[in-house]
């Protein structure tokens, strides 16, 4: 009897101390959620007009300063403005300018995850559904359409190896001389060269730009101070256009510019030349590249020097940037 409680006091030991059995989770996971996609704003053009779509007259202000201001021709604002000459403006007349701003690229929508991954849809046409009926069960009647016959001659014909066979010239009847092809013909328009024209960009910033004189710059660009740049020279020196375009103005209404030219280049760019001493162009002359439109001067100045700007949409550069790239 002891022996049997005794067992059964360590069998009851040996269950209590045996581990539990693991728990398994087997409730469903949940799947993992795609990344928040955040909305984007609208793709800008990259380089967007910054001119207003208007402009009110300010005391001073002519309508040869407000297109050069805005990179238009002054002519083009009057006309637009139903001004007639010789141009007078008022003081807080308005003047509209939208038609001239440069047109913007279409926008896109897009958007971006939190990844940091632009998404933008692709542009799809629509599925174009032919007209035409389709054609159930053909009449057999027709009749089958043209075979492409197949030549079976003339057949080529293997000889023993020989050195008359070798040294055989083949005549015009035997088939190998059919085999030869007739070689292609180049003409000189498919090899014409390339060349470097040096000009900056694409579009409108496609331009090759020329020193418009010879001498010292005197004077850097500085936006706030200078809008060009200065080149000192002699009375009389050659003023040259310093690439093609036409003369949108020539006279000596702008103060502090003296007898002054500028030249358009396209609907981005012009040019300016100041303090010329002479002028040999007129308004809505186009000019070449090199051509000599002025002479180096001091009208408005203290010193003879040619001020020489380059406006991108009516917005100075820096001129030096442009000159020296060619």
């Amino acid at each position: 009897m002891r022996v049997f409680t005794g067992f059964l006091i360590l069998l009851l030991t040996a269950c209590a101390s045996s581990p539990p059995a693991p728990v398994i989770d087997r409730t469903p996971q949940s799947q993992p959620q795609p990344p928040a996609v955040k909305p984007a704003s609208k793709s800008t053009e990259v380089d967007k007009d910054w001119r207003p779509d208007s402009h009110i007259v300010k005391k001073g202000e002519t309508l040869f300063g407000i297109g050069l201001q805005y990179g238009i021709d002054y002519k083009e604002i009057a006309n637009a403005n139903n001004i007639a000459p010789p141009y007078p403006v008022q003081i807080g007349q308005r003047l509209d300018l939208s038609s001239f701003k440069a047109k913007t690229a279409p926008t896109v929508e897009s958007s971006v995850t939190e990844d940091g991954v632009v998404v933008t849809p692709m542009k799809t046409e629509p599925a174009v559904v032919a007209d035409k009926p389709v054609i159930v069960n053909k009449p057999t009647s027709e009749k089958p359409s043209a075979v492409t016959p197949v030549l079976s001659e003339p057949k080529a014909i293997r000889e023993p190896y020989s050195l008359q066979a070798l040294n055989r010239t083949p005549s015009p009847a035997d088939p190998a001389s059919t085999v030869a092809t007739k070689p292609t013909e180049v003409k000189p328009s498919d090899t014409k060269s390339t060349e470097t024209t040096g000009a900056v960009g694409t579009g409108d910033e496609a331009i090759t730009w020329a020193w418009p004189t010879q001498g010292k710059v005197v004077t850097s660009f500085n936006e706030a101070t200078n809008k060009g740049i200065d080149i000192a020279g002699e009375t009389g020196q050659a003023i040259i256009a310093a690439s093609a375009g036409k003369v949108i103005y020539s006279g000596s209404d702008l103060r502090g510019y003296g007898k002054l030219v500028i030249v358009k280049h396209n609907k981005t760019y012009l040019s300016v030349y100041a303090h010329n001493s002479k002028i040999v162009v007129k308004e809505g002359q186009n000019v070449v590249a090199g051509q000599k439109i002025a002479e180096m001067g001091n009208t408005d100045s203290s010193s003879t020097k040619l001020h020489f700007e380059i406006r991108r949409l009516g917005k100075s550069v820096d001129p030096a940037k442009y000159l020296n790239q060619n």
